[in-house]
Formats: C-alpha cells, structure tokens, sequence
C-alpha cells in the first residue's frame, strides 16, 4: 500500500510539474489508433539516445498521420537509411514536431516534393520550405505511415523539438499512454575504481546476485568492500499492451538515505547523445551484447542529463562502516524499482586482479600515436581514446586488426594501406573493408592515392583490403520485357551488390530521369506511374547501377502501356 501511495505521489508531483513547463493540451496525438510504444524518448540506442516515441501502427503501413498544431513544414528529408521520409512542423509556440519513416506525404506535400526531386534528379533529397509555401492546420493529414529508412517494421516516429532543435520528451506534453508496470532490473555490476579498491577481494568489476523482497523491493546480496567503487544496473520498463523493453526515464542512487547520483531523460542535444556509451559500461556492451547504466560519472564524460550528482555518483567505502546503497528506477508515469544493496566496509587482501596484457604498441591518449607493420599503418590523433592502454596490433595475409571493438573510442583515425604491388586495373577494384561481429566485410569510404589507400574510422576490429570485380545485379520485378502494364500503378526491379554495395543509380523511361525510390530492405527500385502521363504506348526502360569500386550494370527493357 505504502508503495502504491508513493507512486502516486511522485506521478502527480512530476506530472505537476511538466504542466507548468510544458504545454498540455497544445499538440494532439500524431495517429487516431490506440497509442502503444514500441520505443520511449531517451532510450539507449547504438551510439545515441533515442530522440523520440516509436508509436506503433499495427504493424501496418498506410496509416493517417495528423499535424499535432497548426504551423508549417519547415523541411523535408529523404534518405534511403535514418528516418527514411521525414517531415518537420514548426508551430507558433516555437517547437517542431517530426514525423519519421514514412511511406509518402500527403498530395501537396507530395507534390511538392516531387517537383524538387526531378528538378534535382535524386531520390534522397533536403528542402527548407517557406514559411507560406506549405501550411498545415491541426488535425490536417500531412502524411502516411511506413517503414522508410532501412532495416526496420513499421512504426511512426515521433518528436518535439524546441526552438533551439533540442528534443524533448513528448510525453512530457501531455500525450498519455497507458503504463502500470514498473521497469526491470535484470543485472546489478560494482565496480572497484582504482587499483587499492576492491569488492569482494576482487579489483575487477563484479556482477551481484539479488532476490525479490515481499514488498516487491530486490534486495541484493552483502557485499565487502573498500575504497571507491561505483555501481551499475542494466535495466528496461515495458508498458501496456506491448512487450518491447523500452528505455526508463530515470536512475537514481543513494548511500545511507543521502542521494548521490541522479540522470533523468527529459531532454538533450544532438551534438552530446554520441556520448552515450560514456554512460553504459562499453566493454560489457560490445563483450555480452548488455548495456549496464553506471550510477557515476567518469572523467570525460560531458552528458547533460545528470542533476545534483555528489563526489561524480561514487561510493567511499571506509573499513569497518557499513553502508545502506539504493538504486531507483522510474519511468514516466512514476512506475518505481527499488535495489538496496547492504555494503560492509572491509579492507583486505585483493586476490583478483586485472591482467593487463602488454604489446609493443601502447597508447598514450594524451599523445599523438602511429604505428606501422607489414604494409598496414595506422595513426591515431590525440584523445583518440580516453585512457592510456596496450593496442593489440596485428596483420596476417593483407588483413589487420586493430585491437577488439570493446574500447571505446573517440575520435576518427586513419588507417592505411600499401597498395604498391597491385597493378593499376587491380586498384581499381580494390577497397578497405571492416568486418562486423558476424564476420561480413562492409565498405569503408577508401582515399586513393597511387601507392597507399587510406580511410578514417572510429571502428576497431578486422580490416583487409578486398576486390569487387563483380557488377550490381539488376532483374525486373513485377513485369517482363515487352509487356503490357496498361493496369500496373508501379514497376519495380531487384536491385543487389553483395560486396562494396549499391553507390549510385539512375532510372529513365524513353530518355528522360525518373524517380525511382530505393528500399534497402527489399532490395527494389520502384517507379510510380503517377508521376508522368505518356503520349505513346511503346517505352523504354533504362536503369544504370553502380557499385562503390564503379563497377556498372545497365539494364534496358520495353514496356507498352495505353495512353
């Protein structure tokens, strides 16, 4: 009961207090259909925070999307990855509403979208329309929903932005969403922060067993320590009628009733959310695939989001004192986990430790770093990296690999490569490829000069050099050579290159550019024969796909269709 009755009160405490900052009736729902999430504003992303709501649309596409005020689109972007089709809305009480992923835009919009697409000729586009030149009142259906922008189910994404294009929780003005689940806490990590602290006689991060309490409160096992340490929570909140595990809203931790570290999620910038993985434990993430949200704040990290944060969220565990620690979870609607962790100061003797494995290469992140073998170079400006460490450099057959990706990393390096054995067709189709956590090879951008081919990456792991002397593929879909397609609203053609990838292409029908839009995940080029009316019945076909080493395919094809 006494739960119940807290939960409530902080709801209404921070629901009081997001109505006096934010508005709460200015902006209506985006969709007419019952509201479900599938992802929550400041959910922890790869490299980012998610910088919206994820609403679903009934894993369909094609459903209304309404401008939640009165105001006028303000930019257009189309992208075959990202938000895929995404338009903006600025409102006369300064913020901006986006709607991302789309499948198409109404008729005006639509319409003035195109006009820019073929005056370009290109299907990803960015426009900045006058304020006059495309208004939209409430309520008004400015859009369609979909599944643009790569990989991804369908879903609307949804934003606020503020006049200065900071995203703010959009839950914060008033949308409601149905939740009485309180997040999950699934892991609970201490870490042990210089090299005389320890936790459990252990000096390297330990994962702590906990049980569920009566009062549905976990209560971890007691743990000795000493020294500084800090602690760390993989945890998710999930909502009604939906099973994703969402991001929560806030983390706090306390010792002995006094609160020492506090992150909420009401807004940030775009220019910090790549900081991200300064708030979650990298190496675990990259090692186990789990993010561990740390209670504390390391050296370099510039993340706005902390509030009120004591001695950076670490805990001074003194010999023979004994310590109450509480981690609290939230989400929005004031949903509460609690995690006490007993704590009994005991200096002792530290029976594990980190091993730190030496090379002949070691990183001083202060200081400019270059290190070269076996034709491969790689050269790392300074602050590349946060702390001083040993990189694990190697080379075998043409291939090298720099370090494993669980470093984090700040800052673009370059890494080379001596091509001056390779003839000069041979360079031609060559590129640098870095492989991911399943082994496929994925194209670098590659900087060709006549001995050397170099590129800058953040990423760590396996690099080679490779050859893609094989064309793009191009087959039509839907019809054939000569047919009659009087009835069809679209054709389409597969489109694939399974090594450097698809880099440009180009459609024309009878001579002249046509739009064609590319679906990463289906693998199509697709033509809408609304865009232009025919004068004749017999046309030809002409699409040109180039890959990212310039290989070429053409294909060309007849179609008839009435006039």
């Amino acid at each position: 009961m006494n739960k119940f009755i807290f939960t409530l009160c902080f709801s209404f405490i921070l629901n009081s207090f997001s109505q006096d900052k934010y508005p709460q009736s200015y902006f209506q729902n985006p969709l007419d259909v019952p509201l479900y999430l599938s992802g929550t504003f400041g959910e922890l992303r790869s490299n980012h925070f998610h910088s919206g709501l994820d609403l679903k649309t009934q894993q369909r596409e094609g459903l209304k999307v309404f401008a939640a005020a009165q105001g006028y689109v303000s930019r257009i972007r189309v992208s075959h990855y990202g938000f895929g089709k995404a338009l903006y809305i600025t409102h006369p009480n300064g913020y901006t509403t986006v709607y991302a992923h789309l499948k198409k835009f109404n008729p005006a919009i639509e319409s003035y979208l195109k006009k820019a697409q073929y005056k370009k000729e290109s299907f990803e586009i960015q426009l900045f329309p006058s304020k006059d030149a495309l208004t939209v009142t409430q309520g008004e259906i400015v859009a369609f929903s979909g599944s643009t922008g790569g990989f991804i189910g369908p879903h609307l994404h949804y934003e606020i932005r503020d006049g200065n294009s900071k995203p703010i929780n959009p839950l914060l003005f008033g949308i409601k969403v149905k939740d009485t689940k309180e997040p999950r806490i699934n892991t609970l990590m201490v870490y042990p922060v210089d090299s005389t602290s320890h936790v459990n006689q252990s000096n390297i991060p330990l994962q702590i067993n906990f049980r569920t309490q009566n009062d549905g409160s976990l209560l971890a096992s007691k743990i000795s320590a000493f020294g500084k340490i800090g602690f760390g929570v993989n945890v998710y909140d999930q909502l009604n009628g939906a099973l994703n595990k969402n991001g929560i809203y806030s983390l706090e931790l306390s010792v002995n009733g006094q609160k020492k570290y506090f992150h909420d999620v009401e807004t940030f910038s775009f220019a910090e959310t790549k900081h991200l993985n300064q708030l979650i434990d990298y190496k675990r993430y990259a090692d186990l695939n789990q993010r561990i949200q740390r209670c504390f704040v390391t050296e370099h990290n510039p993340l706005s989001i902390y509030k009120n944060v004591k001695d950076r969220g670490y805990v001074l565990v003194k010999d023979q004192l004994s310590y109450n620690v509480k981690i609290v979870a939230k989400d929005l609607k004031g949903n509460t986990s609690t995690l006490l962790i007993p704590v009994l100061g005991k200096k002792d003797t530290i029976l594990v430790f980190e091993k730190e494995k030496t090379t002949n290469y070691r990183i001083k992140a202060a200081e400019f770093n270059t290190f070269s073998k076996d034709g491969v170079s790689i050269s790392f400006p300074k602050n590349t990296f946060y702390d001083d460490f040993y990189l694990d450099f190697k080379t075998d057959n043409g291939e090298a690999t720099v370090h494993k990706s669980n470093v984090l990393v700040h800052k673009n390096y370059t890494l080379t490569f001596d091509v001056s054995s390779y003839s000069k067709v041979a360079k031609e189709k060559l590129f640098i490829a870095s492989y991911n956590s399943n082994g496929y090879p994925g194209f670098l951008n590659t900087t060709k000069k006549e001995n050397s081919f170099y590129t800058s990456t953040k990423n760590l792991g396996k690099f080679a050099l490779l050859s893609d002397i094989k064309k793009p593929s191009l087959e039509l879909s839907n019809f054939k050579h000569k047919q009659w397609v009087t009835n069809f609203s679209k054709i389409s053609l597969k489109v694939t290159d399974d090594l450097s990838g698809l880099k440009t292409y180009r459609g024309e029908i009878d001579g002249d550019w046509i739009l064609l839009e590319y679906s990463p995940k289906h693998r199509t080029l697709t033509y809408d024969f609304s865009d232009k009316k025919f004068t004749t019945a017999k046309h030809l076909l002409k699409v040109i796909a180039v890959d990212n080493v310039g290989n070429t395919n053409t294909l060309k094809a007849t179609f008839f269709r009435k006039k």
